[in-house]
């Protein structure tokens, strides 16, 4: 019962302040930065062309996430991402999970055909600090490259290179 007369109780709110409910609350161009990496891809490992996964990529939540469903070529790995901008921030952020129980957290914005997301520092066992970078490039011919880079210092070492294509 409770429920019910929230559920209402929003519903009559919404309604008094004027909020129109089928406005688009994820429509600017900021919302919209992302969206070239929507769509249902294969994926190749950009050194040698062999097949790395393939990646469904969709806006869910009424255009107001971008989620990733990844399923590697390697048999048993599978993983999964949600992207939005923050307006709170000004940038985008995604954090990605796959069924081992790794996780990564992701932050940035795009600049030009490119977006740029980084994680905060945290420290491996050799004590120390690194920042994961992953780019995503929306090339000429319709494919994204994704590389993805683990900065130490001034160093950067490819951790994956992938070219997605359109199915």
């Amino acid at each position: 019962m409770k429920k019910i007369f929230l559920v209402g109780a929003l519903f009559i709110f919404s309604f008094i302040n004027g909020q129109n409910t089928t406005s688009c609350n994820c429509c600017s161009e900021d919302q919209q930065a992302f969206d070239f990496w929507i769509g249902n891809w294969e994926v190749a490992n950009s050194n040698n062309g062999t097949p790395a996964g393939t990646s469904t990529i969709s806006r869910e939540e009424d255009g107001c996430v971008i989620r990733e469903n990844w399923v590697s070529a390697t048999p048993g790995y599978t993983g999964t991402s949600l992207n939005f901008y923050n307006a709170q921030t000004d940038q985008w952020e995604q954090l990605w999970v796959d069924n081992t129980g790794a996780f990564l957290k992701l932050k940035g914005n795009r600049e030009g055909n490119q977006m740029i997301l980084t994680s905060d520092e945290f420290t491996k066992d050799d004590g120390k600090t690194y920042r994961n970078r992953i780019t995503w490039t929306k090339n000429d011919d319709g494919t994204v490259r994704q590389h993805w880079e683990v900065l130490q210092g001034d160093e950067a070492t490819t951790a994956f290179d992938g070219i997605y294509t359109k199915k």
